[in-house]
């Protein structure tokens, strides 16, 4: 856990990030780990040169809302998201459709880890218990 760390939900925060904004806070960057099951999302927000987290916990098929009409600036790392996790990101200000680093070709979301599927026992094929 980060020093001076908030945890919020899809449904807090735009609120937490638009009272960070009242409260004079520069938007730094957002950075995000794919922990197979969900993504682990960080707002780091910095005022009097001290880091202010946000912490959202993503289900890997749960659209993210955009803070780039908050902070404009977060435009470029939510587009980032989008193409290398996949992450849906709703009311981008300036969506890139997913050309935003990648170009016609490349992998899709190439720092997506693939979705886990249930691993099923192995049958033998003859008909043999094993």
């Amino acid at each position: 856990m980060l020093n001076n760390e908030l945890p919020v939900t899809r449904d807090t925060l735009l609120n937490e990030v638009a009272a960070r904004r009242h409260q004079g806070y520069r938007f730094v960057t957002v950075t995000c780990v794919d922990l197979g099951d969900r993504f682990d999302i960080v707002y780091h927000f910095d005022k009097d040169y001290v880091l202010h987290n946000l912490r959202l916990s993503l289900g890997r098929t749960e659209e993210l809302p955009s803070i780039s009409p908050i902070f404009f600036a977060a435009v470029l790392v939510e587009n980032e998201l989008k193409d290398l996790f996949g992450i849906p990101v709703t009311d981008l200000a300036i969506d890139y459709g997913g050309r935003f680093l990648l170009s016609e070709g490349s992998p899709v979301a190439p720092q997506r880890k693939p979705d886990a599927t249930p691993a099923q026992p192995a049958q033998p094929t003859d008909g043999a218990v094993k």
